[in-house]
């Protein structure tokens, strides 16, 4: 068994708490799907020692200064999955990064932006498919898929290029974060042929089983 903790937009107070390692220590790694702040990140993965992949939100990161005056930009410790495709340990990891371009500012894509930030991961994305029998396992994002958990405004719209990805990649899972959920029967999950996209805002835990990584993926569209 594979666990996961995946977090997302807003800094949960089990997962802040002191007591995050007798809560979580169990987990094998940490997903971030975005707009968390880099202190929130390493405090994360500090307290659970743990690997930690993230990818950026469409809410630019604070600078945070150094004792020695100097800027830092990323969190330290983590790795940035944007664009990246990923092996740790037995699942496969890739990341897409932002969310719709709806004003000037970082991490922000057209439809167009965004496939080719897709497209770029093509071939290292056919190289684990011909090396292990299969693309990649978890997607991780910050903004949505088209249609599945987003919503009209064009800041929480989802991306096209994720339902093309989920169609030729065939993940078990993809992870996004962006749209905040406030209510307790809030969809979270929906079904999307071979891949459950998963809704992280505060946390989720997934668990998956060796056994389906390399079990056949199906091609059956749903969406509940």
């Amino acid at each position: 068994m594979i666990k996961i903790l995946a977090i997302s937009d807003t800094e949960h107070d089990l997962v802040a708490s002191p007591s995050v390692k007798e809560r979580f220590g169990d987990v094998d790694l940490v997903l971030a799907c975005g707009d968390l702040s880099l202190h929130f990140l390493e405090y994360v993965v500090t307290m659970l020692g743990k690997p930690l992949y993230f990818v950026y939100g469409n809410h630019a990161q604070k600078v945070v200064i150094r004792s020695d005056g100097t800027e830092q930009t990323d969190p330290g410790g983590c790795t940035n999955l944007h664009g990246k495709v990923m092996r740790r340990g037995e699942l496969i990891l890739a990341g897409l990064e932002g969310s719709m371009r709806y004003r000037d500012g970082p991490h922000q894509y057209s439809h167009l932006g965004m496939y080719w930030e897709a497209l770029r991961m093509v071939p290292r994305l056919l190289w684990t498919k011909w090396r292990f029998g299969r693309a990649v396992d978890i997607l991780i994002t910050h903004a949505p898929p088209w249609g599945i958990h987003d919503a009209p405004d064009l800041c929480h719209q989802g991306f096209k290029a994720f339902l093309w990805f989920m169609r030729r990649f065939q993940p078990l899972y993809l992870v996004h974060g962006h749209i905040h959920l406030y209510r307790l029967d809030a969809q979270r999950r929906t079904r999307f042929g071979a891949t459950t996209v998963l809704n992280a805002y505060g946390y989720q835990i997934i668990e998956i089983e060796e056994e389906a990584l390399t079990a056949p993926r199906g091609e059956t569209i749903l969406l509940d």
